[in-house]
């Protein structure tokens, strides 16, 4: 079983890498189109998915699809059509690809990711740019000082870069 997975991820990844318009293309010619598997055009008018997408507005060279395509379905010496289930899988992974796609330009994700990120560098500007020394906000920390040097022996707890003593 493991072996089948390994050629599904790199088709996979292979999908995810097509620009979008590829792969919208290569979604609607699959039900247009006889599509095969081991070559890129047949005699009986079959084509390879890439082809189909190429011919569908898709204009993309993309050589590692056709491979991942081609180790997924177990491609052999001579073309042959594309079986019902290599052709929900990829049409799957096309649908999948598209909405993922979609929800990273447009979906509250992006939005948050994006809001996050702008959080985190506005923190990091500002304390590359201000340090501010401790306080304390423990009315029971109030009456300790920095010591350099020395340690907190009644409680033995300090905080990384700090030294209290009474």
């Amino acid at each position: 079983m493991r072996v089948l997975r390994r050629p599904a991820r790199a088709l996979r990844t292979a999908v995810d890498e097509m620009p979008i318009e590829t792969r919208r293309a290569m979604l609607d010619a699959l039900g247009r189109n006889p599509i095969i598997v081991g070559a890129y055009a047949s005699s009986d008018g079959g084509v390879c998915p890439m082809l189909a997408a190429h011919r569908n507005g898709g204009r993309t060279d993309y050589a590692e699809f056709a491979r991942a395509w081609d180790r997924y379905a177990h491609a052999g010496k001579k073309a042959r059509r594309a079986t019902q289930r290599e052709l929900n899988a990829l049409r799957t992974m096309l649908s999948t690809s598209i909405a993922e796609d979609g929800v990273r330009e447009h979906g509250a994700l992006a939005r948050a990711i994006a809001e996050h990120r702008r959080t985190l560098h506005a923190r990091a500007r500002r304390e590359e740019h201000e340090i501010e020394p401790y306080q304390p906000t423990d009315p029971r920390e109030l009456d300790y000082k920095p010591s350099p040097g020395r340690m907190n022996c009644s409680s033995g707890i300090t905080h990384p870069g700090e030294v209290l003593s009474r």
